[in-house]
């Protein structure tokens, strides 16, 4: 891998990520599923530190976890967030979300069902996730105050090499979806410098297109 494609993916991987971290508490944490175990990790801790009194752990089997697990995403959050300390009467499940706009429109049917109701919201999620994330809560939940809280780690510490390639796949495959979910109004809109733009066709044109619709 040249170092231009790794330049590129530095460039979008610093464009997803960057957001403000949450200071203020909220009415519960949403955990959006993934292969990254270190959201459910960080979404213990903030339960710790009382940031909300309740987690949903959301997700059914993604692209990725369809192949190295045998339980949706929000069971082995779920199960995670116990490991890490968590009550479990303070965990809900919502295991059938195989998108993010199903993260926030099953999570909030789960919770309507549970006689919940919220105001505001912490997504916690993986660290590229975190602007489409949070693009997509406003537009399919605009009711709930949204922020977003992810782990902040370099691209170099977050991926491994032998991961380098998938995940740059997945999030050429997100960079793509940002400006084209917008415009199919799944999310709202986000300013995309050209300079981000500029990496992901690089990108494309560079063959990391699995995940490119």
């Amino acid at each position: 891998m040249n170092a231009r494609i790794l330049a590129d993916a530095k460039i979008i991987y610093d464009y997803l990520s960057g957001h403000i971290q949450p200071t203020e508490k909220a009415d519960f944490l949403l955990v959006l599923g993934s292969h990254d175990l270190m959201v459910p990790v960080l979404a213990s801790e903030l339960f710790t530190e009382k940031m909300a009194p309740l987690i949903v752990c959301s997700g059914g089997f993604g692209k990725i976890t369809r192949e190295i697990w045998n339980e949706e995403e929000g069971k082995v959050f779920a199960k995670k967030c116990i490991e890490m300390g968590v009550p479990k009467e303070k965990i809900l499940i919502e295991k059938n979300a195989t998108n993010t706009g199903e993260n926030f429109t099953l999570t909030r049917a789960l919770l309507e069902k549970e006689g919940i109701k919220v105001n505001s919201g912490i997504i916690i999620c993986k660290p590229y996730m975190a602007k489409r994330a949070l693009a997509t809560a406003r537009k399919q939940w605009p009711e709930v105050e949204w922020r977003v809280a992810v782990k902040k780690i370099p691209l170099e510490e977050y991926i491994s090499d032998e991961d380098l390639e998938r995940e740059i796949n997945v999030m050429v495959g997100d960079m793509q979806r940002m400006k084209t979910y917008a415009e199919a109004g799944f999310q709202v809109p986000v300013d995309i410098p050209d300079d981000v733009w500029d990496a992901y066709k690089r990108l494309v044109r560079a063959g990391y297109t699995e995940y490119v619709q």
